[in-house]
């Protein structure tokens, strides 16, 4: 059995890699780059379906920042965390999430997973990957629908796609 002072900082860790999530989620929403900046290590990565990642700090904070040019308001929404550590100083997570988006003047509603690296890096924890998968993804009038199509994931201007978590058949 762990002795209490480990007990103890791994609960601090979990509260701490929680906040480094909604703090992302923030930033993200309130175009904050220099917090992003600070939430990503310096050697990290980034994708999401559909789009071109990023490698590096500044490329990813960079290609956030071109993402949401074409954006307008933006609610990201955390709905669970689970971490799971592989060292005092390093874990993996599972990120579920709600957004709410405005693409090309119509509002967007859908579900994410973040399936994310994490470190800790001068005494805090930073991102050092993060992949974010579409559950579903569409215009606001179609999300009644959006759980009950193959092709779940439908970005403005492009052709439906699946979902990158297709309904498992027994």
């Amino acid at each position: 059995m762990w002795d209490i002072e480990k007990r103890i900082r791994r609960l601090e860790d979990r509260a701490d890699l929680n906040d480094m999530v909604v703090r992302y989620f923030l930033a993200v929403d309130d175009d904050d780059y220099l917090a992003l900046a600070g939430i990503f290590a310096e050697a990290s990565e980034f994708s999401a379906s559909g789009f071109p990642g990023a490698s590096g700090r500044e490329a990813i904070v960079e290609s956030l920042r071109a993402s949401r040019r074409h954006m307008g308001a933006t609610v990201h929404t955390p709905d669970y965390a689970l971490f799971d550590f592989q060292s005092d100083d390093s874990a993996t997570g599972t990120v579920g999430a709600h957004l709410e988006l405005a693409i090309a003047g119509r509002t967007l509603m859908g579900a994410v997973r973040y399936r994310d690296a994490y470190a800790r890096i001068d005494g805090g924890w930073r991102i050092v990957r993060r992949h974010m998968r579409v559950v579903h993804m569409g215009p606001w009038e179609e999300i009644g629908a959006s759980l009950t199509t193959e092709l779940r994931v439908r970005w403005p201007g492009m052709a439906p796609l699946p979902s990158d978590f297709p309904k498992r058949v027994d």
